[in-house]
């Protein structure tokens, strides 16, 4: 039988599966916390394979290979970043946020600082997390062309559309089931699969040392600048962005949600290092791939085709879209949570009218719009995909905004007390206009198209302007409202069983 209709066979069986975890995951949904956060009830295994799903995505499974092939043991670091960001939110802030018992991180910035003013950080949540989902449909998309021949188009919407419907029927518990799945998977099909096959083909680390450039096994062959640029964006990314503090959520306890994080991180870096050993491993084995014309991320296939031997190639092909699968199934219920519970509200607010959720007071109802909004902002996500060639751009653009204008904010309301609503409000408005701001300078200068979008001056300036912004406010106007205190405090002593955020009047 040809090797491609048996890898393509894998890939389909692990696509109907994922449909199967979507009808059981709807069992278990009863009310709003179990569509939005699987009932805050999981344990350390389904906490630490939930999160390491949602975080290894196709940049950290095909890129870090690809990164790998192209500059040896140093292209680990994108993916030790996004470990080295998991370790950081476990130890330093999981077990606070996971008290907390909210939806967003939204809710946390008005449960701290008393005021709706920093409501606008919905907004900016929503845009990341929308365009986090259509950039990882059109990643596992392309898996789906070179299988199955499929116009570019028919593969994102039929990929996304089964990531739509596991997601719309079951919530985070369907997610978190299949992430299970998903964790598995990649576990098997790249530390117990592609890198043994990879090191045999090449000759073991020996046969790749003789065979390589001494810069191969250099920790800053890529670049310093790169590492820099990697732990700038994806380690204070994943601190604060909303599909990642959602999986916090999802925690039994707060020892859960710090260890089980904390194991995740540990799994992410090895993660890195073995992609980063497949990818020098196949630089040996198949070094006449065109990487220039093709792109990196192309290596992954080529091992998993030219290396393996069929069927465990479908099964480290079904891994590749399992990894991207995951991030995007994570970014969806993230922006439905937002639009939701945060931006609908505000926008409301505008038009002087309330329209504030008040969550489990009719289970059903509030599960139905839940699945509506998920699968509206699912619908939206394919047709971005489909249409917008260059949503990379615009999800860079999502990121800089997100780090370099709503950090500050978030972590400064976290660690310092005496942070308030007007530091956090004017932080998070300075630090987005001279993040945009320095953009567009950018890019207007810029020889080639975008360069300024992907430069890494705009969170700098973002960050240290939004920083500075914060201390001098918060410094010149009054104490955080002594009620509104009071409640934070409570709510971080675990003594606050609802789901609701009010701000006290003042």
């Amino acid at each position: 039988m040809d090797g491609n209709i048996i890898n393509s066979g894998i890939v389909i069986l692990y696509l109907v599966a994922m449909l199967a975890f979507g009808f059981w995951g709807k069992s278990r949904t009863k009310n709003n916390s179990d569509f939005l956060v699987a009932g805050r009830r999981l344990g350390p295994m389904l906490y630490t394979g939930t999160m390491a799903a949602v975080v290894l995505g196709g940049a950290s499974t095909v890129g870090g290979v690809g990164l790998g092939y192209k500059f040896g043991i140093s292209g680990m670091w994108l993916v030790v970043a996004i470990g080295i960001g998991v370790l950081l939110l476990s130890l330093l802030f999981a077990g606070m946020i996971q008290k907390l018992r909210i939806y967003t991180v939204s809710q946390m910035l008005t449960l701290r600082y008393g005021t709706r003013a920093t409501q606008t950080s919905g907004i900016v949540m929503l845009a990341y997390t929308l365009m986090l989902c259509a950039t990882s449909t059109s990643a596992y998309a392309t898996i789906f062309v070179v299988l199955f021949g499929w116009e570019r188009w028919v593969a994102i919407a039929i990929g996304g559309a089964i990531v739509l419907i596991y997601s719309t029927i079951g919530g985070m518990w369907s997610i978190t089931l299949a992430d299970q799945v998903q964790f598995f998977i990649k576990t098997i099909g790249v530390f117990f699969l592609m890198l043994p096959f990879a090191l045999n083909a090449a000759g073991g680390l020996d046969g790749i040392k003789q065979r390589v450039d001494a810069s191969f096994f250099q920790w800053d062959g890529i670049g310093v600048q790169t590492i820099i640029t990697y732990f700038v964006v994806y380690t204070l990314g994943l601190l604060i962005g909303q599909d990642i503090w959602q999986r916090v959520f999802t925690a039994k306890t707060p020892t859960v949600a710090r260890w089980g994080g904390t194991t995740a991180g540990v799994y992410c870096v090895l993660y890195g290092l073995a992609g980063a050993v497949i990818g020098m491993a196949a630089h040996v084995a198949l070094p006449n791939i065109d990487v220039k014309n093709l792109g990196k991320d192309v290596v992954y296939a080529e091992v998993a085709t030219h290396i393996l031997p069929v069927a465990i190639g479908g099964l480290v092909l079904a891994a590749a879209v399992a990894a991207m699968m995951s991030t995007a199934s994570g970014a969806l219920i993230a922006a439905a949570t937002v639009a939701r519970t945060d931006v609908v509200p505000f926008v409301a607010g505008w038009f002087g009218k309330n329209v504030a959720i008040q969550h489990d007071r009719n289970p059903e109802e509030d599960v139905k719009e839940n699945r509506l909004w998920v699968l509206g902002l699912g619908v939206v996500a394919i047709i971005l995909a489909i249409l917008v060639k260059d949503v990379v751009a615009a999800l860079t653009i999502a990121y800089d905004i997100l780090v370099g204008g709503l950090l500050v904010a978030i972590l400064g309301g976290l660690i310092w007390k005496r942070g308030t609503g007007l530091g956090a409000a004017a932080s998070m408005a300075v630090g987005t206009v001279v993040t945009l701001g320095t953009m567009i300078v950018l890019e207007i200068n810029a020889k080639v198209p975008l360069d300024g979008v992907y430069a890494n001056e705009p969170i700098y300036y973002g960050l240290i302007s939004s920083a500075v912004v914060y201390l001098v406010v918060s410094l010149l106007t009054p104490a955080t409202d002594a009620k509104v205190m009071a409640a934070w405090t409570e709510r971080l002593a675990g003594a606050h069983a609802e789901d609701e955020v009010d701000v006290p009047a003042h």
